[in-house]
Order: C-alpha cells, then structure tokens, then sequence
C-alpha cells in the first residue's frame, strides 16, 4: 500500500473493529490501491476491469456489520452478493497480511508520570494489545466467512499471522530536552517499547548504496516546511551516543523502523527524561529535501549533530538508515578523543580443565561497528583500550551464509529484498545490551584482509606484528568488494581504517574530511603509544588476518594461485577460507588466554580474550564468526 495503517483505535469486539476509524481508513486505502491497479489494465480488459470497479466502489463497512450482525443476508437472493463481499473482503485481509503496513499505537505517558509504569511494563502492554488486535481481526475473519458458510473445510488459523508490522508505546515528545532551535520537534511523540513482527522481508525501492553520507556546509533540516504528523521518532543508544531517530510515514521510508529496531537498542527512559540533550538528530525520507541535503552537518550553537536522508526512491534502502546512524556516532567518537572501529568484536568466555583451555562462550560485542576509548584501569592504574559496540542486532547478508545459519536466523528476523538476487539482507539480534556496554579491554586487534590466498600449512593470522607494521594495513583498508556498493565485485578497493563512516580517505588516498582526519590522526597517536606499551608488556596483539572470503572473486588470482592453495575451484574458497581462519582463531584464543592468565600471576578459572577484527562489508567477519560457531558447537543446530 502507498498509505500506512496507524491503528490508535481500541477495539474488543469484531463489530467494534469493523466500526472503527481504523478499519473504515483501511477499506479505504485497499479500495483506492485495488482501483488504481485495474485502471492501469490493457484497454481490451476494460470491460471486465470497470464493472469490478463498479463493484468496488459500493463496498462499505454499513455492509459487512450487516453480514455480520444481522439476517438481511439470509435470504436466497442475497446470498451471493454477502459472498462475494466476503470474498472480496478476504481478499484485503491477506492483503492486509503480506502488502500492508499497520503501526498500532499506545500512549504510555503512565511510565514517565506517575512511575508506576517501567519500560518492561509497557512493553508487555505493546505485546499484549497486539496480539489481542491479532486475534480479533482472525476471530472477525472466522465470523464472516461462516455467516456466509465459506468457513467449511480445514482451518489453517495457526498460519494466519495478522499482527501489525510494529506496535508502538509512545509518550510525548515533550518529555524530552530537545533545544531551543529544535523545540517543533517535542510535537511528535517518542516510541519507548515496540513489538515487531519478524519473519517478514520488505521490498525496497533500492538495495544498495551508490551516494556517499558526507559533511555538509548548511544545515540540511528546513523545520519550517516540517509536519509533525507525518513523522514517526524512535530514541536510539549508539553505542554511548543517544540519536533521536525521525523516519517519514510513507511506503518506502517507514519499512526501515522495524529494522532498526530489530538493531539498535531503546535509549533509557531515564536518559530521555533527565534532561539530556540529544547527541544527534537522524531523518529519514524527508519529503522537503533534495539530493545535495544528503549527509550530516554539525549545529554548533545547538551542538548537536544532524543526519538527513532526502525521500528519493535511490536512497530507500535500509543501509542508507543504519550507515547514516552509525556515521553520526563515529563523528562523535572521534570529536570525543576515541576511535571508531568498523569492526566485529568478540568476547571469548576461556576455561581450563587441567590447565588445558578451552573455549566455553563466544559473545558478541559488536556486528559491525564500535569504537576503543582510553581508560585507565582500577587495578593496576595502566591506561588500557576498551571495547563499546554499537549494535544489539546484525545486518547479514545472506550471500555469505549457509543453509543451516539462515535457518537459525528465522523467527527474529526481518528481511529485506530477498528476491533481487544479490545483496538481500536479513537483521537478526546478535547480543543482549548489557554486552555491549561492558568495558573489556582489548586483547586482539587485527585487519581483515579478504583476497590474500594462504597456501596451506601456513597460519591465517599474523598476530605479532610491529605495531607500525600493522597500522600500514589499517591505514590503507584494502579489500575486495563483494558488488554492494559502486565498487564491481571482484575489483578491490581502498579506505582509511576499512571506512569507519565517513570516509576519511577515498581510493585515491584523497582527504576528504579534512578537519576530521585531522582530529583522528591525532587519537589515533595517542591509541599508538598506548598500545605500544602493551604490545611490549605482552598484554596486546596486533596484525591481519586473512579470511580469504573474496579470495576466489578476486581478479588477481589466477587459478594457479587457488589450486596451489589447495582450493579446486572459485566457489569453494567462500565457504572454506572463513573455516581455515576460523581454526587458526581458536587457537590464538587458546593460546593468549594461557599467557594472559600467566602474565596475571594468579590461577584464574575463566579467562577473557576480546578480538576486534577491523574491515568493511564482506570482509569475513560474520562470516568467520558463523564457522566458529559450527567448529566449536558451542549450541544445538
């Protein structure tokens, strides 16, 4: 449908649904969309279409209570046209099912009034009121069709999943410290607690990314043509960054809200309440914006800073949400003295039966994205680099993924576009929010390179590296592109510390954000000696490791360099570089969790190794992850 359903109504019988604001708008919006496809009909299916035109236009709600609430439709004569209403309506209801986009809504001000109310209070309200919504509109389908005698047969109810796409605790918007400048914004209520249906994928105008999300000189938010109805705002925590999230109503913009809510975490109630100022404002699909209004720009008397994503069908797609977010907290990482990583990262739980380790949990603290701040350590007063992700949830493209990981995926997940072939991606929950915030120095810290064969017998990973040495291979970023971005698959390309949003250097080693590159050099100096001191201590390893992932796309490979790195063919080298690197990673856990339980002088029973593994999109990280699972069957699949 072009328009949402926003459901507000509450509603306990199927005569009080069908007399509902919400269902009459919903009639509507089927109506009008069905009408429009059949007037876009070849002119010799004229006949046919206009009289189901005909038969559209005189559908009305006053109808169906009557099927349902009275004998008018009893009679012989009258029989077949309650049945061809009920087909009719039947059809909107699966519609409504696979095509629609509905958003209930709740206004939760109770958990910020009266403290009666907590955020897992309102979401067990959310989940109730829609599964109740749910099981109504199925009772109400059941109804009509048996006043009808349609419902003979077999009932498949278990399979008729009719619950909203999101449904919403919101509270006002007033409760929040936006600044004066943005004060308009306090209009459009805050969503606290949301339920989202998963198992859904969502077609997008476009799937993938083509424009760059850069610096801008003018403030791209024009408040005055701005209208507050139109507007749905999410509260999210970036990593220790609060964004205010606003994502336009229409069709192609509001499809992104359950997948960033399947990926980022609610900021604290508290935080909204207590007087904080947002770190950053994110709108996506602004209707009154145009190209050139693409990207950030810092509001320095408001300090704050400000995304926009214009309502162009080439930019509706969901990495033009979750790039932009994290680009917003990467800015503000690096003008805080800290360094964003576009990495994953991973906490391994190391026990020891005999002093023999093993690994007994792997938790993730980042998919794709975090960043290290210096921090001196309690114990030991030694200023060590500590690790914060930024997301709870994973945006995975299937690409990479075998049969059994995708079918682990199902049930959380909400997908996108996975009929185009290449690129279709699914957002699935990775970690819990309190992994994300612990404050675990780094232990590992290595480059991802993807197209580097390994000839067998030799380690994938290089992990003792010269800390200049291995700073090459972060500062030039290279890898081989998988076809997401302008890069062809295959070609390999180049960007400053594997991209950490935004682009800091281009393939040309070109500075594009001057000022930034500036500050982030600077911290990047103070990681370096800090770093230093730990790589000699022996509490720190850096270096590369290779997940050969593209290694067989790669057009500087010939088929010489794969057979003699034992792979028989393109294809294969996929799915077995990322086991090779996989084995040689659990080793180096093993073996740095023995040295670091010695360098602790104690006879600890558990053990933390955290590793960062830095690149961009396709460079083995989630993929490596996912043989690492398999190998060490740390669950039931």
């Amino acid at each position: 449908m072009e328009e949402i359903l926003e459901i507000r109504d509450g509603c306990n019988t199927s005569g009080q649904l069908l007399r509902s604001l919400a269902f009459a708008r919903f009639l509507n919006i089927y109506k009008q969309e069905f009408i429009n496809d059949l007037q876009s009909r070849p002119d010799q299916r004229r006949t046919e279409a206009d009289h189901k035109i005909d038969f559209i236009k005189k559908v009305s709600t006053r109808d169906l209570i009557k099927i349902l609430e009275t004998s008018e439709f009893d009679a012989l004569d009258k029989q077949d046209k309650a049945r061809e209403l009920i087909r009719f309506m039947d059809g909107a209801f699966h519609h409504y099912r696979g095509s629609g986009y509905t958003r209930l809504v709740r206004l939760q001000n109770d958990v910020v009034s009266t403290g009666l109310e907590t955020t897992q209070t309102v979401k067990d309200k959310v989940t109730d009121k829609a599964q109740r919504l749910a099981d109504l509109i199925l009772e109400t389908r059941r109804q009509l069709l048996n006043k009808v005698n349609m419902d003979q047969g077999v009932r498949r109810t278990p399979g008729m999943d009719a619950s909203p796409n999101v449904t919403a605790g919101e509270i006002s918007g007033h409760y929040f410290n936006y600044p004066a400048d943005y004060s308009l914004l306090a209009h459009v209520p805050l969503t606290v607690a949301a339920d989202i249906k998963t198992g859904v994928d969502y077609s997008t105008p476009s799937n993938k990314r083509a424009k760059p999300f850069y610096e801008l000189k003018h403030n791209p938010l024009k408040l005055g043509e701005f209208n507050i109805e139109n507007w749905v705002s999410v509260p999210l925590q970036v990593g220790t960054s609060l964004l205010i999230t606003f994502i336009h109503k229409s069709r192609g913009c509001i499809e992104m809200e359950p997948g960033l809510l399947n990926l980022f975490p609610f900021a604290k109630i508290e935080d909204i309440t207590s007087n904080r100022k947002p770190d950053g404002l994110f709108f996506f699909g602004d209707p009154n914006a145009d190209e050139k209004d693409l990207g950030y720009y810092y509001d320095q008397d408001s300090e704050l800073l400000i995304g926009l994503v214009p309502n162009i069908d080439e930019l509706k797609y969901f990495g033009y949400a979750k790039k932009p977010l994290l680009t917003l907290h990467n800015v503000l990482a690096i003008l805080n003295g800290e360094l964003p990583l576009h990495c994953g990262c991973t906490r391994y739980v190391v026990r020891f039966d005999n002093d023999i380790p093993y690994i007994a949990e792997m938790l993730i603290k980042a998919d794709d994205m975090g960043k290290i701040s210096l921090i001196k350590q309690q114990a030991d007063k030694i200023t060590r680099p500590v690790f914060c992700g930024t997301e709870t949830g994973a945006f995975a493209c299937l690409d990479g993924f075998s049969e059994q990981a995708k079918l682990q995926m199902a049930g959380r997940e909400v997908g996108y576009n996975k009929d185009t072939g290449s690129n279709a991606r699914q957002i699935v929950p990775v970690t819990e929010v309190d992994e994300l915030y612990r404050l675990d120095p780094l232990d590992i810290l290595l480059y991802m390179n993807n197209f580097t064969l390994i000839e067998p017998g030799e380690n994938t990973i290089k992990a003792d590296m010269h800390i200049e040495d291995a700073l090459q291979h972060f500062r030039l970023g290279e890898r081989v592109a998988a076809g997401s971005t302008q890069t062809h698959r295959g070609a390999k390309e180049s960007s400053y510390w594997a991209n950490p949003f935004p682009l800091l250097k281009d393939n040309n080693h070109e500075i594009l954000h001057p000022a930034l590159f500036e500050k982030f050099s600077e911290n990047e100096k103070a990681f370096i000696g800090d770093m230093n001191i730990l790589i000699n201590r022996g509490e720190l390893k850096v270096g590369v490791a290779h997940s050969q992932l593209m290694a067989g796309v790669y057009e500087g490979n010939t088929d010489e360099d794969l057979q003699r790195c034992d792979f028989n063919d393109r294809d294969q080298v996929e799915q077995e570089g990322p086991v090779r690197l996989a084995n040689d990673l659990i080793e180096l856990i093993k073996t740095s969790a023995l040295e670091k339980r010695e360098l602790s002088k104690t006879r600890e029973d558990e053990i933390n190794i955290t590793i960062a593994l830095v690149g961009d999109s396709r460079t083995g990280k989630s993929e490596t992850a996912e043989k690492m699972e398999g190998i060490l069957r740390l669950q039931l699949v």
